[in-house]
């Protein structure tokens, strides 16, 4: 059956229908969905700008970041050491910045910077035209703030979030800050090569020049690196660099901020570049001192953000020039070493050598290694002993000593001279008596009196062989201690940094002199006149300076792996010490005075010269001594045929009586109240005493001055006299007991205090915590 629908129509197609009724119909969607798309693209687009816009900074935050600015390490006079920075960078207020190179920054990056509000639309649009075209991001089109704000906030990515990240901050920054501060905040931000950031550092790395002083052939062509600084850079690529520079010009006499003669000019000057070699050696200025500061002082006391960020200026105590002569005196030298060198009236750093190469061993031997003095150590042990009343007058015997455990102390030349005096053993560098003036004075007296004077050591052994210099000191703590001989007994504490400031120039940190009394004015002059005497005719003569009143001691080990010159003039005191890492041997006869003392005359010499050093030590009025001069032999009054020294004694302790040896009184030596008295050691038995104690007689031994490190050749006893008589005068004062060494035939470093390998890796240990690059 069929069914219907009841009342239906047919509507048939009508093919005559107008085509305008479709266009209307087409359009009107059209329109529709454009409205609808500019809606939702421009709710999208406010949305994307609001979730952009909150992961950047806020106006408050940009006001509060700080660019990261190399910190500043001066010399005592104001000279550049080196830099420390993660972007190298020296802040430079604008009107301090040549108008040279702000018109050519401006030209090349930015004409219309002053006339527009952060951004050029005309050129976004071309930019986008051009990346659209490509497919992806090439064209740049960003204005000095654009590009400020990238190099502050952004990263260097071309992609559209981040054009559009660049021109929200971009408009934030021209709210915020006035033209001129956004160029000089970009000029100081901008990556100008070779690891500088901002004019200041380029001007300096470049042309060695303040930032003011470019010229326009200067300005132009670092204007130029821009765009493209490791590209542009006229140290490796000199002809792209000309040809940047000659854009830059081109544009400038087109804005018609220069002419075209200026412009032909300029392009046919050739530049003085800055050499290599200089930014490299101002980069490896003075690494020892520096590295010791860093780690030190200011990344413990600072951090490394404020240290490496901060914009600090730190000046020091060194002189570069000083600096300089002790690096030089070490050329040559085929052994490693150190040197130190002290105001000894301040405790100021004033030259720090640590080894021969920084770069090839970290190893600081100046304050680091833990070395064996030898018989530098010796003036501490005659110190102690005239703390506790004795005088360099007073006499010893240098006779063999063997003790019961077998340890049988020897002078260098395994020679013995008898009685003599103690300016004379300390001038020579004789071992036996400095044995014996330690048991004499006791082992707690000499480590009481050394701890006075600067000696921080851990290691100060307990018995007689510290008056070899069996100690394991480094050379800094010698160079405090005879600063006290300098200084007329007072104990300095060393210290390399006079002053730090910040960016802002407020004083965070000032350090000066810190000086405690070590030993009584009487004992360091009396020591320091006998080591002038040992400079003169002793040990140390190859360490003596024309014209200049000079002390010091030598020190050498017995296995000849540590050589030592300590010493100073007026004003200056330096410790050179010459030893290899692994304590191999220095050579045979490798002596302190034939490899550590020309090393330290030759610094000292040239100190002399740039310091203006006074001729002559000073004595002070309050000083209750008197320069007197002896016989070396016998220690009374010189006669004109006495080989003679010149003595510091106590007001009222110096004798009366001259040499009886050569041309004095007998009966006016016998009676003279302060004759020169002869100190028995326990050792001393009357068979000692009676073999090598002096007595008067009709001949005497000539004694010469030494040939080498501790000792002339003189006969084992002396010369037997015609009429034998009473002894100058002998004193046996009651002795304190001191110890033998343990173990006598031990090798001073079978344990190594300071291994150079463990320090290394410290050292890269430290870095990795600061997070510092090597």
């Amino acid at each position: 059956m069929k069914h219907t629908v009841p009342n239906a129509r047919r509507i048939p197609f009508s093919r005559s229908r107008r085509p305008g009724g479709i266009v209307k119909i087409l359009l009107s969607f059209l329109l529709l969905l454009l409205l609808g798309s500019a809606a939702f693209f421009s709710v999208g687009v406010t949305v994307l700008l609001k979730d952009l816009s909150e992961t950047l900074p806020s106006s408050e935050e940009i006001l509060r970041r700080q660019p990261s600015l190399a910190t500043t390490v001066l010399d005592r006079n104001g000279r550049v050491i080196t830099t420390l920075f993660e972007e190298n960078r020296t802040w430079v207020p604008l009107g301090k910045i040549s108008p040279w190179f702000l018109k050519a920054t401006l030209a090349a990056e930015d004409s219309e910077f002053y006339e527009h509000a952060g951004l050029r639309p005309a050129a976004i649009l071309r930019a986008l035209w051009i990346d659209l075209s490509h497919q992806r991001a090439r064209q740049g089109g960003s204005t000095i703030t654009q590009q400020l704000a990238r190099n502050l906030f952004l990263s260097r990515e071309k992609t559209f979030t981040r054009k559009i990240k660049e021109a929200i901050l971009s408009i934030r920054l021209e709210r915020i800050y006035s033209k001129d501060k956004i160029l000089e905040m970009y000029v100081n931000t901008i990556y100008l090569g070779h690891g500088t950031y901002g004019i200041g550092a380029a001007a300096q790395s470049y042309f060695g020049k303040e930032a003011s002083a470019l010229s326009l052939a200067e300005a132009s062509t670092l204007a130029g690196l821009i765009a493209a600084p490791e590209y542009y850079t006229p140290v490796r690529n000199p002809e792209g660099s000309k040809t940047r520079q000659r854009y830059v010009l081109h544009r400038m006499a087109d804005l018609g901020w220069i002419s075209l003669d200026q412009e032909k000019g300029t392009l046919a000057k050739p530049l003085q570049l800055r050499s290599g070699k200089r930014r490299k050696l101002e980069l490896q200025q003075a690494p020892y001192f520096v590295s010791h500061l860093l780690f030190k002082n200011l990344l413990p006391a600072y951090g490394a953000d404020t240290v490496y960020r901060g914009g600090l200026s730190i000046l020091t105590t060194l002189d570069l020039d000083l600096q300089k002569a002790a690096e030089k005196a070490f050329v040559g030298l085929p052994h490693e070493g150190a040197l130190v060198a002290l105001d000894p009236d301040t405790g100021e750093i004033l030259a720090l050598v640590g080894g021969r190469d920084f770069r090839k061993s970290k190893f600081n031997r100046a304050v680091q290694a833990f070395r064996q003095p030898g018989s530098s150590f010796k003036p501490l042990v005659y110190a102690a002993a005239f703390e506790n009343g004795y005088r360099p007058v007073d006499h010893l015997l240098d006779a063999p000593l063997t003790f019961p455990n077998g340890w049988s102390p020897q002078n260098y030349d395994r020679k013995f001279s008898g009685e003599v005096t103690l300016v004379e053993a300390l001038g020579r560098s004789l071992n036996t008596p400095a044995v014996r003036l330690a048991q004499i004075v006791g082992i707690p007296s000499i480590q009481e009196v050394a701890r006075k004077m600067g000696i921080t050591t851990p290691h100060l052994p307990d018995d007689l062989s510290l008056a070899l210099g069996s100690t394991s000191v480094t050379p800094q703590e010698m160079a405090v201690a005879f600063s006290c001989f300098a200084n007329n007994g007072y104990r300095v504490t060393p210290f390399g940094i006079r002053e730090i400031r910040s960016a802002s120039g407020e004083i965070l940190e000032k350090n000066g002199p810190r000086l405690d009394r070590g030993i009584s004015m009487e004992t360091a002059l009396a020591v320091r006149s006998m080591l002038v005497q040992a400079v003169l005719w002793g040990t140390g003569r190859a360490a003596q300076v024309p014209g200049v009143e000079t002390f010091g001691k030598t020190g050498t080990t017995n296995d000849w792996s540590d050589a030592w010159f300590v010493g100073g003039v007026p004003g200056l005191v330096a410790v050179v010490y010459v030893g290899n890492d692994n304590h191999t041997s220095l050579g045979a006869k490798a002596v302190g005075g034939k490899v550590a003392a020309p090393v330290w005359k030759r610094f000292v010499t040239e100190a002399v010269r740039l310091r203006g050093t006074p001729a002559r030590f000073t004595v002070p009025a309050e000083g209750h001594v008197e320069i007197v001069r002896v016989c070396r032999k016998t220690g009374f009054l010189a006669t004109g045929s006495c080989q003679g020294a010149e003595v510091a004694l106590r007001t009222g302790e110096a004798p009366t009586a001259e040499c009886p040896f050569h041309g004095g009184s007998r009966v006016a030596a016998r009676e003279d109240g302060n004759a020169p008295q002869l100190l028995l050691a326990p050792a001393d038995d009357a068979s000692v005493q009676g073999r090598y104690a002096l007595r008067y007689g009709s001949q005497e031994r000539s004694v010469q001055p030494a040939e080498s490190e501790a000792s002339v050749e003189t006969p084992e006893t002396p010369v037997a006299t015609e009429a034998p008589a009473e002894p100058v005068v002998a004193a046996k004062r009651p002795p304190a007991k001191a110890a033998t060494p343990a173990n006598p035939q031990a090798k001073p470093y079978a344990k190594d205090l300071s291994p150079a390998n463990e320090v290394e890796k410290k050292y890269q240990d430290l870095l990795k915590q600061y997070r510092i690059t090597n």
